[in-house]
């Protein structure tokens, strides 16, 4: 009987990790356009990476992609240099795309590889290259009954929490609905430790207040302490890619004519973020540096320091 092998396309912070768990159970080639990144992987773990993709092994019948943004996503699966890999798989085959996409992108996809005989769906995940090297990843998928059924086995290689959110696209609205909760969560709780620090209050202490009380979220209990307290900002999670997250959610906001003030403002203090942070690659927790900027606060702390529990981030990947 033949056998069945999936490829993986993206190894760049989030993807290595996951597509290292993923062979630890299915036969998986790796590619990615940095050929260091699947010779990385291949010298150490012995999976078969290939050097392009104009030509894949037969047994493909599982791409699974964890790439930056639609347009990469489209590119590689419908575009003409080489052809499209949906072109060139075939009819019963699975597409899983795990990176945070444009849900109307999603949609026009699904519906393009169902008109071949192909299964998609959309299973972004959150929880951080921690979660991604525990196979802890919480993921959020959408597509028809029998597309998730196919996908979840794979996604389980992966993460602890699959969770079904609705059709196709659903899976990527979920994730930019969920970044532009977490954005807010993080830029309301700096605007808040500006006003008590103003009010004599340490950072660190309200903090504790925060987290002892009714107004605490991951952003205070996780980002705070660990990344924005000690002046390290070192999530991992880069603000560009945050920002990415906000446009696609705003835009669902925007297309149904919704009512969101404060979501779009927390949007809007991000993007003025970035458009003021000297940092060339700034963390997206560097969010709270710019509150301290314009506040002329300081949100440090020196009695503090990085939780001794182990906690992680939920919001990127």
């Amino acid at each position: 009987m033949t056998t069945s092998s999936t490829l993986f396309i993206g190894l760049g912070k989030m993807g290595l990790p996951m597509a290292r768990r993923h062979a630890a159970v299915f036969p998986t080639y790796v590619y990615d356009v940095d050929p260091g990144a699947v010779e990385c992987l291949s010298s150490e773990t012995g999976i078969t990476g290939l050097p392009s993709l104009s030509v894949i092994p037969p047994d493909i019948n599982t791409v699974i992609l964890m790439l930056p943004n639609s347009h990469i996503v489209e590119s590689v699966l419908v575009g003409s240099e080489p052809p499209g890999l949906m072109q060139r798989l075939t009819e019963g085959s699975l597409i899983i795309d795990m990176g945070s996409s444009e849900p109307e992108s999603t949609r026009s996809l699904a519906g393009s590889a169902a008109a071949l005989g192909i299964h998609f769906t959309d299973a972004p995940v959150s929880g951080g290259v921690a979660k991604a090297l525990e196979g802890q990843l919480s993921i959020m998928i959408g597509g028809t009954p029998e597309a998730i059924y196919l996908s979840e086995p794979h996604l389980k290689a992966m993460g602890s929490h699959i969770l079904v959110v609705g059709p196709s696209g659903a899976g990527h609205a979920a994730k930019a609905l969920n970044n532009l909760l977490s954005a807010t969560n993080l830029a309301a709780a700096a605007e808040v430790l500006c006003v008590a620090q103003a009010q004599g209050i340490d950072p660190e202490t309200m903090i504790n207040v925060i987290n002892a009380s009714t107004s605490r979220s991951q952003a205070s209990e996780f980002k705070y302490p660990k990344h924005i307290l000690t002046g390290t900002f070192d999530s991992g999670f880069a603000m560009d890619l945050m920002i990415k997250d906000l446009k696609i959610a705003m835009g669902l906001i925007q297309d149904q004519n919704l009512h969101a003030p404060v979501t779009a403002a927390a949007n809007d203090a991000a993007n003025e973020a970035r458009n003021t942070l000297e940092s060339e690659d700034p963390d997206h927790t560097e969010l709270a540096r710019y509150y301290e900027n314009i506040n002329g606060s300081k949100l440090r702390s020196a009695t503090s320091h990085a939780p001794s529990i182990q906690e992680q981030d939920f919001d990127h990947g």
